[in-house]
């Protein structure tokens, strides 16, 4: 460090010296003593440093307030923002397993309101004045929409899993496929998830092809169930095979062993021709018990569906692992504001998000694409260039199956501007702009932006690459 560098730290103000001044003093009223003065450290940390840089501020500037007021107050601000935060979704994946899965409509959040600010009757029987069952609440309309025999709620798909396998097969045998022996996204080994159960997996067929025989041949007096398990995000082409679940079922049946079947995500409404099966028609397919997320096609709160016969639930039901796993009042509210949506099946699409993003068509986000890229592209600086292209959504990661969606993608380019630099600095913005980098151009696919978020992606947009330029251009000139 040089003596004119030493110099200009001492002019530096104290800890103390700065949280006495009158102008700072007001600026820190609004936060806590604690943050406010870790928030001065911080600012007069960020100062030091800068002129170890050699780009701090002049030493006339210095000792005064002026100089460190705003970054003390944003200092401050950050220290109180939370960690989980609203970030925009431009990448056009639905269910986005990073991004909080399933968004939910707002006036669900009426209902759940009235629950989580009061007292509720969340174990109560209201007629009889005794002690309740918090399953009620969802099972009525989980009957109704699947028509299942019963309905149980865990605090996800893995734990429906879990709970299932171990109070239907604790010490006993199961039977699985090969083929269906699948690993998702958060370690989620069907294996391991069968060995914490306390359950025997007995792997039956090959990695491609399994036939209902395989299944028939490994039946011993200890097996306790046959598993069918979705294949999820992943697919077997070529030579392949596998039991429908059909087949298992009257396999099932003729050998007095109940079936589970693991439907991964589920859903209570066909998207399309190649959506996936709902619940309903599964259920119809025969199996004692399936399992299904909440927060995927279902488009609800993180939750684990367990659907089936009144037999095997009330096993599940007494399991003393289901207290283990099971959801609060918030969740079983949220889940029934969804629920009851699906009773209205021609307006379900417009009132469950998840399903208005999965099905608009491809010419609404064209229309969406062309009107941010108006906006970009007339305030964008010099070289910057915006191209409406085709391009593809997914419905979502995970235990999703449902084919890509055709869509229109807005892809920016920004002369001198790496796109992993932009998408950096969109990340940064507030609230956080989330793109794909493909082709070496940012991607922008509207299908899952809100309507009030076209104009703030523009802003976003605008902001980050003229600030990209700015501090590229000062970075030349020193």
């Amino acid at each position: 460090m040089s003596k004119d560098q030493s110099a200009h730290f001492r002019h530096i103000p104290s800890v103390e010296r700065l949280l006495s001044d009158p102008s700072i003093e007001e600026a820190i009223r609004p936060f806590p003593r604690a943050v406010a003065v870790e928030a001065v450290r911080e600012a007069l940390d960020e100062v030091r440093e800068e002129l170890r840089r050699g780009c701090g501020p002049s030493e006339g500037d210095l000792p005064l307030a002026d100089t460190y007021r705003g970054r003390i107050v944003a200092a401050a601000e950050r220290r109180l923002r939370p960690s989980l935060r609203r970030v925009v979704n431009a990448t056009g994946i639905v269910i986005h397993t990073n991004l909080g899965r399933a968004p939910l409509a707002e006036d669900h959040f009426d209902r759940a309101r009235e629950v989580a600010v009061r007292y509720s009757n969340l174990e109560f029987d209201l007629e009889e004045g005794v002690r309740g069952s918090r399953y009620t609440h969802a099972e009525r309309l989980l009957r109704e929409l699947t028509g299942a025999e019963a309905a149980l709620v865990a605090n996800n798909n893995a734990a429906a899993v879990l709970v299932s396998l171990h109070a239907l097969a604790f010490g006993k045998e199961v039977i699985v496929s090969r083929g269906e022996l699948i690993e998702i996204g958060g370690s989620f080994r069907l294996p391991e998830i069968m060995s914490a159960s306390g359950a025997r997996l007995v792997e039956v067929g090959t990695t491609n092809r399994t036939r209902v025989e395989d299944y028939r041949r490994a039946i011993t007096p200890e097996t306790a169930l046959l598993m069918k398990v979705h294949l999820s995000n992943f697919r077997l082409e070529g030579y392949t095979s596998d039991v429908p679940p059909s087949e298992l079922a009257a396999l099932g049946a003729e050998r007095g062993i109940p079936v589970l079947y693991d439907l991964g995500s589920g859903a209570f409404a066909r998207t399309g021709p190649d959506g996936e099966p709902t619940a309903r028609e599964e259920l119809a397919r025969g199996p004692a018990v399936l399992t299904m997320s909440g927060d995927k096609l279902l488009g609800s709160v993180q939750a684990g569906i367990i659907l089936g016969r009144e037999e095997e639930l009330g096993r599940i039901r007494r399991s003393p692992m289901m207290r283990a796993v099971r959801v609060d009042k918030l969740t079983i509210a949220l889940l029934e504001a969804t629920l009851f949506q699906y009773l209205d099946p021609e307006r379900v699409f417009e009132r469950v998000p998840v399903l208005r993003l999965i099905s608009r068509p491809p010419h609404a986000i064209r229309q969406d694409a062309e009107r941010l890229r108006e906006k970009v592209l007339a305030r964008l600086p010099a070289g910057a260039n915006a191209e409406i292209v085709e391009g593809e959504s997914e419905a979502g990661g995970g235990a999703i199956g449902q084919p890509p969606i055709p869509t229109f993608l807005l892809a920016l380019s920004f002369g001198g501007i790496a796109p992993d630099e932009m998408a950096a600095g969109l990340r940064a913005f507030d609230p956080p702009v989330i793109v794909r980098v493909k082709s070496d151009r940012v991607v922008v696919d509207p299908r899952t932006l809100f309507p009030e978020e076209i104009d703030l992606v523009a802003d976003a947009i605008v902001r980050v690459a003229v600030f990209l330029r700015e501090r590229a251009s000062a970075g030349e000139k020193e």
